[in-house]
């Protein structure tokens, strides 16, 4: 039995609920014409996280939600040819103001990604996009953020900026009071023979000067000087940050995603994904991705839309 479905996925819940007492947020569903990416819109409907828009071949939408028992007879669904053009309209629905977020279905994330940033019909913004995991890990207290574990192989300092500044924002959506961020390396000196010691540093000196802002970031760390108070006591690493991390910035893709995934099949750590930096949050998810993740991931993209509407954040 998968341990993971007798888990109550408090810290999920906890984001779901926050969620739920807020108004659905209008939502292009992108080519949900499988079963999992039909039950996860429809089940996000019916807890009132979204307000679904589905777009796909009808036929195919259709015999997705009738496989899955569930009615859309009122709900508003656009014909696409094949999937490229179902990641095509929906992107145009957000450029019409018609959509508040995006939340990926049964294509390939580069389909979606590609009329994502499209230099001409694209909802690109100045910021770099990036993707962030919220993981709901047994024995930590809150959710952790990892990034970037998805979209920026080897990001320059410029886009780590970017990376640090998208996850403040979503740990400031998700309602978190103090945002603690570490940028991780394999010490937690500065050693000029491991540029992401350099990186750390520099990013923890442009958050000084006011050039990220909203959390407050500490680096180099290693993880476990990140994330473990008793190995941040034994470093003699003091500052809220030190074994108190909300984000976890990992140096590339590839140390990002093993974190990750270590977590998730070491630690029987769920994950939530949603990318940011587009003019709305997208939900990207797994296709082995569990319905209590796929919830938590429409959840975490709500409360960003809600997020840029309160305080008028307007991503351009």
């Amino acid at each position: 039995m998968d341990t993971r479905d007798s888990r109550t996925h408090e810290k999920y819940q906890r984001l779901v609920s926050r969620a739920k007492s807020l108004p659905p947020v209008t939502t292009a569903v992108v080519h949900p014409c499988d079963l999992p990416s039909a039950v996860a819109a429809l089940e996000a409907f019916k807890l009132g996280l979204i307000a679904p828009i589905l777009v796909g071949p009808k036929a195919r939408v259709q015999e997705a939600a009738k496989a899955a028992g569930l009615d859309i007879s009122g709900l508003e669904v656009v014909d696409s040819a094949h999937s490229h053009d179902s990641a095509a309209k929906s992107v145009d629905l957000v450029r019409q103001g018609k959509a508040e977020a995006l939340m990926k279905g049964s294509l390939h994330t580069d389909e979606l990604m590609g009329a994502v940033v499209a230099r001409e019909t694209g909802i690109r913004t100045a910021r770099r996009i990036s993707h962030c995991f919220v993981m709901d890990s047994p024995g930590h207290r809150d959710p952790l953020i990892v990034t970037d574990a998805a979209v920026n192989i080897s990001p320059s300092l410029d886009d780590k900026v970017d990376i640090v500044q998208n996850a403040i924002d979503l740990a400031h959506a998700m309602g978190l009071p103090e945002v603690r961020v570490a940028i991780l390396s394999a010490m937690e000196t500065v050693n000029p023979k491991v540029a992401s010691t350099i990186e750390a540093a520099e990013l923890c000196k442009m958050a000084d000067r006011g050039q990220i802002t909203g959390g407050v970031l500490d680096g180099p760390l290693a993880l476990d000087n990140a994330i473990s108070p008793e190995a941040a006591k034994i470093k003699n690493l003091e500052g809220p940050v030190a074994g108190h991390a909300d984000i976890l910035v990992v140096p590339d893709l590839e140390a990002g995603n093993v974190l990750a995934k270590s977590l998730s099949f070491l630690m029987d750590a769920d994950s939530a994904g949603v990318v940011l930096g587009a003019r709305v949050p997208i939900t990207l998810t797994s296709r082995a991705d569990s319905l209590q993740s796929r919830l938590a991931s429409s959840a975490v993209a709500a409360l960003i839309a809600h997020h840029r509407r309160e305080t008028a954040v307007v991503v351009s």
